[in-house]
């Protein structure tokens, strides 16, 4: 079967089991906020209307200024990028020939970006045993002879964080051994407001990259808008990679205002705190897997019926619910749903379907 390579196509999924796609249906296979866009964004792209009439400013001045003041480094550590998959293509590009290491199961682009770039890839593999923890001592000594080391951090699809001491001993290691470490932090806007970015320790690590998105957060992913954090060196070489007017001028008039707002975040966190205790209590009593995350997705399996994950799918697809399937996600062969923690209702829903899945067997 030639399963979709990303969430957030209903559609898609329909039409591969032969249904109707006009069937209503719930998508938990797209890890954006269930709150959706801010209710301001509509106003304001209508205002911005007019822009499309002329080029944007091929620096992006404003959007790279209000970057760099919120994460409180220097513009020239920061390149805006046409969303987070223009970031990791460019960075891909960096590297060029060399050789890349990848930790599985994780985004699907690191390997996609790395194969364009004729990267040799050496992938490694989180420990599921232990809550997909990162195996160290391999990669520490895997890292000598590697160029670029691609984390996620929150990590897709498992929802889990690394460490940030585990980052620093890799970081360190890198600089004696000439390995950049890129980490993936489209997720990051998610974490509770204890578990902090990595963006403080670019300073003290030039082999550092770190790539963001505001894709998840404010629900545009049609938009696109993404950036990068690094040693100005690194920044440099990117922008001279980067085409031309890569953002359109209606996502350069709003990045500022988007990125101004911290209401619209906190009340994301609030509202994710609460339905993830939720999921994890409704979940686990019927004794289902979930993994450990710390965002608005998570790996789901069903603890009494561990080969039966597509039968799941299938199941929850007829009872108008969409997941993610994750048989192209290395390590996991597709033994996994992922899903996104969506509002409360729709997430009553999900638990109603999961009882009657258990019920009914």
């Amino acid at each position: 079967m030639k399963w979709p390579n990303h969430g957030g196509q209903p559609n898609v999924i329909q039409q591969l089991f032969q249904m109707n796609t006009d069937q209503p249906v719930l998508d938990f296979s797209a890890n954006l906020n269930p709150l959706g866009p801010p209710n301001w964004l509509n106003n304001a792209l209508h205002q911005a209307y007019e822009t499309i009439s002329r080029y944007p400013d091929p620096s992006y001045t404003n959007s790279t200024a209000a970057v760099a003041q919120f994460e409180g480094i220097h513009q020239d550590n920061v390149l805006v990028t046409n969303g987070g998959a223009e970031a990791i293509f460019l960075v891909a590009k960096y590297f060029e020939n060399g050789k890349a290491c990848i930790v599985h199961p994780t985004f699907l682009e690191y390997e996609r970006a790395c194969n364009h770039y004729h990267l040799n890839i050496d992938e490694m593999f989180y420990d599921q045993d232990n809550g997909f923890s990162l195996p160290m001592l391999e990669l520490k000594h895997r890292l000598q002879e590697t160029d670029v080391l691609f984390l996620c951090r929150p990590n897709n699809p498992t929802g889990h964080v690394i460490a940030e001491t585990e980052i620093k001993q890799l970081l360190e290691l890198g600089l004696s051994v000439g390995t950049h470490i890129v980490v993936d932090e489209a997720f990051a806007d998610f974490l509770p407001s204890n578990t902090h970015s990595l963006t403080r320790l670019l300073e003290t690590y030039p082999n550092l990259i770190i790539l963001r998105s505001l894709t998840k957060m404010y629900t545009i992913p049609g938009l696109r808008f993404g950036y990068v954090m690094a040693h100005q060196s690194v920044i440099s070489v990117l922008k001279h990679e980067q085409i031309p007017w890569s953002i359109n001028s209606l996502v350069d008039s709003i990045i500022p205002k988007l990125i101004a707002d911290r209401t619209f975040v906190d009340k994301t966190k609030s509202l994710l705190h609460g339905e993830s205790q939720f999921l994890h209590r409704s979940l686990t009593s019927m004794d289902f897997y979930l993994s450990p995350t710390q965002v608005n997705f998570y790996l789901l399996r069903d603890r009494k019926r561990p080969n039966e994950t597509e039968e799941l799918f299938i199941f929850l697809l007829h009872h108008g619910i969409v997941t993610r399937h994750t048989h192209n996600f290395k390590g996991l062969q597709g033994d996994f749903l992922r899903l996104a923690i969506r509002s409360h209702e729709e997430n009553k829903q999900l638990v109603a379907v999961l009882k009657k899945w258990r019920e009914d067997k």
